[in-house]
């Protein structure tokens, strides 16, 4: 049930108070010590991790919904353009992490799918001499083979958004080239050097630990092998960053209420995004973890922003 106008009023009011002090605080925290952020909230280290993950737990299956609800459906634009500069060919290797809902893998494999159709179409003007019968045959041989060595590897550290994930897939038809592995960004339950690319959308932000999620990416991906972040950012346009403000802390939460009955959960969202550091400062934090040629594109004047990095 919504919650009461009046008491929308007064968390609305609330939370701007709030985000207002929090422009005057340090925008990233790494916990050194016995002590970490929570959206705006100061909280035990030990205590982060489970804490994001009942927010997750709680808001999995109206995740897609929220998502659409509260960016306007951009989100699908945003996902869509990180796959195309990974612009990726048959037989990558990816790991998406903290992709449980397997937005990123399902247009991965719809790239690859496309990457090969495109492929087999050019081999077959390659061999216009060659009979109908041959011609049906050839083509039926690619199509009915697997996506040319690709994978994609959905890893989450929540159960229940990998459940919805596995059940989308199943939903649309994507019953190849996907697994799924429960475990945690800081400590990958993965070999060294087993990935061509690593992907994580709307998930690092999360972590306790940011450097640590780094330095796992970089042990994960082959020699050669890049990293992609896309994650929500800093405003580079005044106008558009207090409108933001007000869109986030006003509305966003409310939709959380009325939409997937928890307010909660959507208020540590958006608290979450004003603790994550700024374009610059998040491109150094990926270079201190070795990455090479690190760059950054800002999307929506800056509402996200996509890093990447290579591992040479």
């Amino acid at each position: 049930m919504a919650a009461p106008i009046k008491c929308v009023s007064r968390r609305c009011l609330s939370s701007w108070r709030n985000v207002r002090l929090c422009w005057q605080r340090p925008l990233h925290t790494q916990g050194h010590g016995r002590e970490t952020h929570f959206g705006f909230q100061t909280v035990p280290e030990e205590e982060k991790g489970e804490r994001v993950y009942h927010v997750f737990e709680s808001v999995a299956k109206k995740y897609d919904v929220m998502n659409d609800s509260m960016s306007l459906g951009i989100h699908r634009l945003w996902k869509d353009w990180l796959v195309r500069h990974m612009n990726p060919t048959p037989g990558i290797q990816l790991l998406d992490v903290a992709g449980g809902t397997g937005d990123v893998a399902f247009r991965f494999i719809d790239y690859i799918r496309a990457q090969r159709d495109k492929m087999n179409r050019h081999k077959l003007d390659d061999q216009q001499n060659l009979s109908w019968s041959d011609i049906s045959k050839s083509y039926s041989h690619h199509q009915d083979g697997s996506l040319m060595g690709s994978k994609a590897v959905i890893c989450d550290i929540n159960k229940e958004m990998l459940k919805v994930g596995k059940e989308k897939s199943l939903r649309f038809g994507y019953s190849e080239g996907l697994s799924w592995v429960a475990g945690d960004a800081e400590e990958l339950p993965f070999a060294d050097e087993k990935f061509d690319v690593y992907t994580i959308a709307f998930g690092i932000r999360n972590v306790t630990h940011i450097d640590k999620a780094l330095e796992e990416a970089y042990r994960v991906l082959k020699p050669g092998g890049r990293f992609l972040c896309l994650e929500f950012s800093h405003v580079n346009n005044p106008i558009l960053a207090r409108l933001y403000d007000l869109y986030s802390f006003q509305v966003i939460p409310v939709l959380g209420e009325v939409i997937a009955g928890d307010w909660k959960s959507y208020q540590y969202l958006v608290e979450s995004i004003r603790r994550f550091p700024p374009q610059d400062e998040f491109k150094e934090m990926i270079e201190d973890a070795g990455f090479f040629s690190v760059t950054y594109h800002n999307l929506t004047s800056g509402v996200v922003a996509v890093h990447s990095g290579f591992k040479l």
